[in-house]
């Protein structure tokens, strides 16, 4: 076995010097080559190589040409295919469907990232690798493997199987079901043979589908049927349901000249899987080559990732069908070893950026239920089963505190609020004595009642009783601290009256958001069902959904104090028979309109 390089080799000469003449896979990318766990193409090629895979990397390949794609050769076993740490589609374009001015993950900036790259890099390889085998994964794959809607192009698009000439799509963080395809295929098995890994799904001819024995399957309402929007909110919530490594069954969505079958979640990772996959020799740097700075990594270069999943199931994430709701921690020591191994990189100043996962508090969280599979029929927020409270995470700060040359441990990434009140020990004054570095982060995203039912979020009581407890174990500590809540605009459900009482609320306390979002309907998630359809799919009730000039009313108003949106406040107030709050006291001053927000 060939030991773990500095940087995976990103040309032949790279490789060569390694004694390497043909990589065993090639990752195709398109973000920059940054060797740090939180970048997709290093983690996977990191864990491959430790399982005595080598793999190379083609970063950000110019796909109007051939050459970026030919300068690693053929790979013995395959080529894997991602768009990057984004789907190509939020990262090139805003909620108004602008073109981004900047790519954060490109060195300097530059845009360097087609529209829908997968099917793009994936038509490239086959042309010019036609018997390679070919699996596709990542965010933009992972996320597009049924029929779904696309906000671009406002239309069901196909499964991205049966768009791209690829084998295989690696759903999920991939690391099992990616090393069984490669144990397969160096055994001698073919990647059309390969039908039944856990964490997969694969594309059947229609005449083998007719002949395909399994028991069990859930068959979806196929394309283009799925383009009614009742039948897709049908499918959307058959599959939502499905999302279980233990209790999920195959499925199955017929497409006109395909046949896409998904194969069950992916185990999930023992303690001592995911401690090893973050222990590799990750270098925490961009690849030498590049000349400017890629702007993704210094925010993220001294972080920690804690554990994987989350059972928040908000609406509008697709975490549930991409980690899933099962929690897999880290140990302490193994997160000790990371930050200890901070002090000798350059560069490092003693302070840990973030310690967290998508939601930082729910680090060491169990569930005795989970060896099974989490229930569907209820949430996990509320469950008496959760075996609630931060210890493990207060022991596991204390611990990184005292590790020499560490002099600040942060929770950059922020923390789930409702979670935090079930804790009736010392977490949130723990948290605010030592690691919030003068602002917090937590995901409201409205006040509305029947907004944060649809988003699935807990209502605003639950956010004031938060909020006095904060700013209590602030003071308690000493400190002057403000939390920074993250809220959205133009959510399913939403209405003109559900925003000016967000801005009401938001005056009342004295907040005025920077961080805020106009709802971008992101492919498979709850929400995007939702905006497609007008219909919950998991109650099939209708829902509100907000469009056009009315939802740039609504972008307005959770802005309202900012006078480039007076125009669309106005009008907004008016529409909803609110012109008592414009003038003093009110939303906006009276007076003639201001330029409109663009």
């Amino acid at each position: 076995m060939i030991a773990q390089p500095p940087f995976l080799p990103l040309s032949l000469a790279e490789a060569r010097d390694l004694g390497v003449d043909q990589l065993d896979v090639i990752l195709v990318s398109g973000d920059a080559y940054v060797d740090h766990p939180s970048f997709g193409a290093a983690l996977i090629g990191r864990v491959l190589w430790d399982a005595g895979y080598t793999v190379g990397i083609i970063d950000q390949p110019d796909w109007r040409d051939s050459e970026d794609f030919l300068r690693l050769g053929e790979p013995r076993l395959l080529f894997g295919v991602t768009s990057g740490n984004v789907d190509s589609m939020v990262n090139n374009y805003t909620a108004s469907l602008r073109r981004r001015e900047a790519d954060v993950y490109s060195p300097g900036g530059a845009l360097r990232r087609p529209d829908r790259a997968v099917i793009v890099y994936a038509n490239k390889i086959h042309a010019l690798f036609p018997s390679s085998p070919l699996v596709l994964g990542g965010i933009e794959a992972s996320l597009r493997r049924f029929a779904h809607y696309d906000y671009w192009s406002d239309s069901v698009r196909r499964s991205i199987l049966a768009d791209a000439p690829a084998d295989m799509v690696v759903y999920g963080m991939g690391e099992l079901a990616l090393l069984e395809v490669l144990r397969r295929l160096d055994g001698g098995e073919t990647i059309g043979a390969i039908r039944d890994v856990p964490g997969t799904a694969v594309k059947l001819s229609v005449g083998e589908w007719r002949s395909f024995e399994r028991e069990g399957l859930v068959v979806l309402p196929g394309f283009p049927e799925v383009s009614e929007k009742r039948l897709y909110a049908q499918a959307f919530a058959m599959h939502y349901n499905e999302q279980d490594p233990f209790q999920g069954r195959g499925i199955v969505q017929p497409h006109p000249k395909t046949v896409i079958l998904q194969n069950p979640p992916a185990r999930p990772l023992t303690v001592e899987e995911i401690d090893r996959i973050y222990e590799h020799p990750f270098r925490r740097d961009q690849h030498p080559s590049y000349a400017e700075a890629v702007p993704a990594l210094e925010p993220v270069r001294f972080s920690l990732t804690s554990h994987r999943g989350c059972f928040g199931s908000c609406s509008f994430c697709a975490l549930s069908h991409h980690q899933g709701r099962i929690i897999q921690s880290r140990s302490i020591e193994s997160l000790v070893r990371e930050a200890a191994r901070f002090t000798r990189i350059p560069g490092f100043k003693g302070i840990i950026q973030d310690v967290g996962g998508p939601t930082a508090n729910m680090y060491g969280l169990d569930c005795p239920r989970w060896k099974t599979g989490a229930c569907l029929d209820r949430s996990c927020i509320d469950c008496p089963s959760l075996e609630a409270g931060n210890d493990r995470q207060v022991e596991l700060l204390r611990r990184l505190r005292a590790v020499p040359g560490v002099r600040k441990v942060f929770i950059g990434s922020g923390i789930r609020h409702d979670l935090a009140l079930r804790d009736d020990g010392c977490y949130l004054e723990e948290i605010c004595r030592h690691h919030v570095s003068g602002h917090l982060k937590i995901a409201p995203e409205h006040i509305s009642r029947r907004v944060t039912d649809c988003m699935r979020k807990p209502p605003v009581e639950v956010l004031v009783a938060f909020m006095d407890r904060f700013f209590e174990a602030s003071r308690a500590a000493g400190k002057e601290q403000y939390l920074v809540p993250y809220l959205i605009s133009g959510h399913p459900g939403c209405g003109i009256d559900d925003m000016i009482e967000l801005a009401l609320w938001l005056k009342a306390h004295g907040i005025r958001p920077e961080q805020v979002q106009d709802f971008t309907p992101t492919p498979l998630t709850l929400s995007s069902a939702m905006y497609y359809t007008g219909l919950d799919p998991l109650t099939m009730e209708k829902v509100h959904v907000s469009k056009g000039h009315e939802k740039r009313m609504q972008r307005a108003l959770l802005q309202f104090h900012n006078p480039r949106n007076y125009g669309l406040v106005r009008e907004a107030l008016k529409a909803a028979g609110r012109e008592d709050l414009i003038g003093p006291g009110g939303l906006i001053p009276g007076g003639p309109s201001r330029r409109r927000q663009g």
